[in-house]
């Protein structure tokens, strides 16, 4: 007899890889264990504005990207009469000529993250050092001096640095630079100076209903294993709640060619959304690593809906077979059965495929007697099952239920082989067998309603797939049942009295 332990093996690692998708679709793709949860997501909108020479207009402006803490769900921009186009981060609005006062809007829908933002891939960023011209080559070289006098790494360098440059009292060479260039540039060229990488970027700090707010610049310092966002304005570590980082390449914000006086503001609107809804903006933005069913069409995404819903209905028709011994007509005709109730509700369903499978199975007698061939035989009852639902339908519609219309949800060709099967077994087994196996049937599928009815459930198969793994992995072990069924216990009843 073989071994049963590769096996077990195998369906505790269907069992554990269905648990650690579920769990990572939770943890990381962040979706919730419950269905009708709200996320909360901001709403920002950049307004840009500027005047027109009356000449050929281009401008490019930079538009955030998903990041550790923040992921961008939609954008959209409002510019009548102007040519849009997003590319590498960039929103380029482009016309043949304008004139006069312009204003140019963007918006980008963005979801807070549970990442926190000190947690940033290090860049490739190359080191740029400046060429002072005398004197400023002397004033740099003494603040570089003495800041690195006072460090051991990258980061306490430029904490030195932004102590020398923050001061009340600045000294001659700190004031003497800061004439030429702001406080930011020389932050960033000044960390370049010392062979330490930086990057001036801008960010957003989001707080509900702010008007008219400006980007603030920030530094990132790279070191050889960590990352770190400098405020130079505050002079140390950024606040990184909330804080969304616009500009990430050192680039302007806005580069402007036919246009002048320009002005870019920020308003800042927090908004609730269901969360059906967020998934399905985050999957439209991500890429192919997101391996979700919400990245696949609405139409295939309804299919999939129905679809990801048969396996729970194949584990209770099992659970029933196996560990109670109820019989149906059909090993997982239940389950059909049940998907159609889902579409003709519970009432509705009972009554048309008790009275479809009755009228058919009458029919059906009458064709036993003609002796046909199997196919020909099938063939006219699919003909006759049309023209029972055809009759039902007309008939509901002209007395007013027009509940009764949903009938047209059965599937016909299973109803027509479950007459067949069922007017064989009556030939065969008797009407009881047909009673017992229909009723049995109609419970299974019943049971398969109710659960794959149930909201959470139908949540839990369509957005977390490791579900169908832990499905896999119990029909495998029920198929190692060898006991007695819940129902064969009733033969035993007569030597349990004695």
């Amino acid at each position: 007899m073989p071994s049963k332990i590769p096996f077990r093996i195998f369906v505790a690692i269907l069992f554990l890889l269905g648990v650690g998708s579920i769990a990572q679709r939770h943890y990381t793709g962040e979706i919730p264990w419950l269905p009708g949860e709200t996320y909360s997501t901001w709403m920002i909108e950049a307004k840009v504005e500027f005047t027109a020479q009356g000449d050929a207009v281009n401008a490019s402006f930079a538009t955030p990207s998903t990041q550790s803490n923040f992921t961008v769900l939609n954008q959209t921009a409002a510019s009548p009469g102007y040519g849009l186009s997003f590319v590498d981060d960039r929103a380029q609005w482009t016309i043949r000529n304008a004139e006069g006062k312009q204003d140019l809007y963007y918006k980008v829908n963005v979801l807070t993250n549970d990442i926190p933002l000190d947690v940033i891939n290090e860049q490739d960023v190359s080191i740029h050092k400046t060429t002072w011209l005398p004197p400023y080559d002397i004033a740099a070289e003494q603040i570089v001096s003495s800041a690195m006098e006072k460090s051991a790494d990258a980061f306490s360098y430029s904490r030195e640095l932004l102590k020398l440059l923050s001061a009340d009292d600045l000294g001659q060479n700190a004031e003497l630079m800061l004439q030429q260039n702001s406080k930011s540039d020389l932050f960033v060229a000044l960390l370049n100076e010392a062979n330490i990488p930086a990057l001036l970027v801008k960010g957003l700090y989001l707080e509900d209903g702010r008007r008219q707010q400006q980007l603030q610049p920030f530094v990132l310092v790279f070191s050889e294993d960590d990352t770190r966002l400098i405020d130079v304005k505050l002079g140390k570590t950024a606040d990184a709640k909330n804080l969304l980082l616009w500009e990430q390449n050192g680039e302007p914000t806005l580069d402007l060619i036919g246009g002048s006086n320009s002005r870019v503001s920020f308003s800042i609107i927090q908004q609730t959304q269901p969360v059906m809804q967020v998934l399905k903006e985050k999957a439209d933005s991500t890429n192919l690593s997101n391996f979700s069913i919400y990245s696949l069409p609405l139409e295939e995404q309804a299919l999939f809906k129905g679809i990801l819903l048969i396996p729970l209905g194949v584990m209770i028709v099992v659970m029933m077979r196996i560990l109670i011994g109820l019989r149906t007509s059909g090993t997982f005709m239940p389950v059909l059965i049940a998907m159609a109730f889902v579409q003709t509700s519970l009432a509705t369903g009972l009554i048309g495929f008790t009275l479809i499978v009755g009228i058919g199975l009458v029919i059906r007698s009458y064709l036993s007697r003609l002796n046909l061939l199997l196919v020909s035989r099938i063939s006219v009852v699919i003909i006759t099952v049309i023209a029972i639902i055809c009759l039902f339908s007309v008939l509901s519609y002209k007395i007013g239920l027009t509940e009764g219309l949903k009938i047209t949800f059965f599937p016909m060709i299973i109803l027509s082989w479950t007459i067949e099967r069922m007017s064989i077994l009556w030939e065969e087994e008797g009407p009881k067998e047909v009673f017992a196996q229909g009723g049995g049937s109609l419970f299974v599928a019943v049971l398969v309603y109710l659960t794959i009815s149930n909201e959470v459930l139908r949540y839990w198969a369509f957005n977390f797939l490791g579900l169908q793994l832990i499905i896999m992995s119990i029909i495998l072990m029920l198929g190692t049942y060898t006991g007695y069924r819940l129902l064969e216990l009733r033969r035993f009843k007569d030597m349990q009295g004695d």
